[in-house]
């Protein structure tokens, strides 16, 4: 979110709006009509780590220090779309720095789910073309259609949760969040607490969803969140669509994108966002002089994860396997913690005891991590595909 992001952006608010979202997400099981897998524990089928660590591909070994040796002797990992601030990338992409050496450039930081596709359809063949995706669960049919996803299971993949993660291998979802209504309490003091306070006339005009759905992924989730707070169900976002056409018939919904430089400016008095996008801003918003207070509206809970995946013909294929592995690893889930997201081994971490009161202050609250539910691949297609068609003609046109 440096910099002036364009509408395409990749997380949006903070870092990433990108991902289309996801409307992989997640979603309370309260709210849910879905898939019935946890976020909170681990119910993939035993496999041993050797065997799933070593997939198909350059051999680049089947433990962490072998895959470290390779990725050393490659010495870079081209990675794209992670924004600073957006679930800690920075301090995650710092630590995996320091501990192997290895560079670790970002191109396109804001860049959406759908421009890291492309990025890598351009790129392909270059020495710089993108080595690991971090895009929505939207994207990931897309991607795998192309041919652009590597089979590869990272050491840790038994502490996965089957929810989390592809059965071939393709991608992990190495992290997650709730999405969330912001509100920048200097400006406007009346904080919305549901889906439903939004349309009061007293937020005319500052209301902001983080993106277009058809491309972002925290807007997706906006939609789908929305649409469970209007009887809708996994299996039905057009509630949500209907929703957000009345607000921005009421006026209340703006169309500015909604970064990190506009939250800083007062430009976005009620963001829609993941609650992970807002830990990392915290100083930024202390020294601007703004109480901003974030609230998980209780008529429509709403989880997202993204994706990420090893590319296929990747110029330094053991590096992009070692970053994967770190990011899945106790080190990188705790950069995730630190950011406020939680990563896809929580159980595994709960049980080791690394995860400190200070650490879950920044978190959704314990009952809403272990409530949290995810929508099967079929049902996040399915709605894209109506968000696809029914977003124009029912809210951006209007």
């Amino acid at each position: 979110m440096v910099g002036a992001p364009t509408s395409s952006q990749k997380r949006g608010y903070m870092r990433r709006l990108i991902p289309a979202i996801a409307a992989g997400a997640l979603l309370l099981a309260a709210c849910s009509s879905g898939s019935s897998d946890s976020g909170g524990s681990s119910s993939a089928a035993p496999e041993s780590s050797a065997a799933t660590s070593a997939a198909a591909g350059p051999d680049c070994g089947s433990t962490i220090d072998e895959i470290a040796a390779k990725a050393k002797e490659e010495g870079k990992v081209n990675l794209i779309a992670l924004p600073d601030t957006w679930a800690n990338y920075r301090g995650i992409i710092d630590s995996f720095v320091a501990k192997y050496g290895i560079e670790a450039p970002v191109m396109n930081p804001d860049a959406s789910s759908a421009d890291e596709l492309t990025a890598v359809e351009t790129l392909r063949g270059q020495p710089d073309m993108p080595e690991v995706l971090d895009i929505g669960p939207s994207f990931i049919q897309q991607a795998k259609d192309a041919g652009y996803l590597e089979s590869y299971k990272p050491v840790v993949w038994d502490e996965i949760p089957a929810s989390l993660k592809g059965e071939d291998g393709t991608w992990v979802g190495a992290y997650y969040g709730v999405l969330a209504i912001a509100t920048n309490a200097t400006i406007q003091p009346n904080v919305p607490k549901t889906w439903a306070d939004l349309k009061k006339p007293e937020y005319k005009g500052q209301v902001t969803i983080n993106g277009d759905p058809r491309e972002a992924g925290a807007a997706f989730a906006a939609v789908m969140a929305a649409s469970l707070a209007n009887g809708g169900s996994f299996d039905d976002i057009m509630p949500g669509i209907e929703y957000f056409s009345e607000l921005k018939k009421l006026g209340n919904l703006q169309t500015i994108d909604v970064t990190e430089a506009a939250v800083l400016s007062g430009e976005v008095p009620i963001a829609l966002d993941w609650t992970y996008n807002f830990p990392g801003l915290k100083p930024a918003l202390d020294e601007a002089g703004f109480d901003f207070q974030v609230i998980v509206p209780a008529d429509g809970v709403y989880g997202g994860y993204y994706a990420q995946s090893v590319v296929t013909e990747a110029p330094h294929p053991c590096a992009a396997r070692l970053w994967l592995n770190h990011l899945v690893s106790d080190e990188g889930a705790l950069g995730y913690l630190e950011g406020g997201a939680i990563p896809a081994r929580y159980a595994a971490l709960l049980d080791k005891g690394l995860i400190t009161p200070e650490v879950a202050a920044n978190l959704p609250s314990a009952e809403t991590i272990a409530a949290i539910s995810f929508p099967t691949q079929a049902q996040i297609d399915a709605a894209k595909a109506v968000i696809t068609e029914q977003w124009g003609p029912m809210v951006a046109d209007l």
